[in-house]
């Protein structure tokens, strides 16, 4: 079964391919010629998840899947939250983000933040959605080298370590996106 994920972020794609069941093929955004970036224009996690999917979907025909995926810190009020890849600027930058996190947060006692994933799945014109959270803290300065985005700032309940310190595997066992992409796993399986 081939899927399109709607990713051009290959870090993104080989970590969502090794928790695929056997036989799932990912294809990237890349991979169709689509290079432009697709528009993320809703307020809501799952708006943007929903609007990537279904414009993949109809433009090439093919069952689609996309995720948004967002840091919520408690005493930014939740913020960035939708807005968690552009936070500090349009260029993305997850270097730029981190800092306008830990400064944001300098001084601050309450470091809990969440992790959240929300996918849409688009097949045969039928739409279903999965989530995923993982809490934590924000840690005070950046540890590891592993991961990407806000990884290395961010430690799930329970660990010392952030993500960028953890294995592929040990941190596709806990967090946001494995959690949602298992419930999608779970219901392919059923197809």
């Amino acid at each position: 079964m081939k899927i399109v994920f709607a990713t051009q972020n290959e870090n993104k794609l080989k970590e969502v391919q090794s928790m695929m069941p056997e036989g799932v093929e990912l294809i990237s955004l890349t991979t169709l010629g689509q290079e432009e970036e697709l528009e993320e224009t809703s307020s809501t996690l799952e708006g943007n998840a929903e609007q990537k999917a279904v414009f993949v979907y109809e433009k090439f025909g093919m069952s689609c899947f996309a995720d948004d995926t967002g840091l919520e810190i408690d005493a930014l009020d939740g913020a960035p939250g939708v807005y968690s890849a552009r936070y500090a600027g349009e260029a993305k930058s997850a270097e730029a983000n981190m800092d306008k996190v830990l400064q944001e947060l300098s001084g601050s006692t309450n470091r809990q933040a969440q992790f959240r994933t929300s996918i849409c799945l688009v097949s045969e014109g039928q739409k279903q959605f999965f989530d995923g959270i993982v809490k934590g803290r924000i840690l005070s300065s950046r540890q590891g080298e592993k991961g990407f985005g806000y990884d290395p700032i961010f430690a799930p309940e329970g660990e010392e370590r952030s993500f960028a310190e953890m294995s592929q595997d040990e941190k596709n066992a806990i967090s946001h996106r494995g959690r949602a992409i298992r419930a999608l796993k779970e219901f392919l399986s059923q197809k």
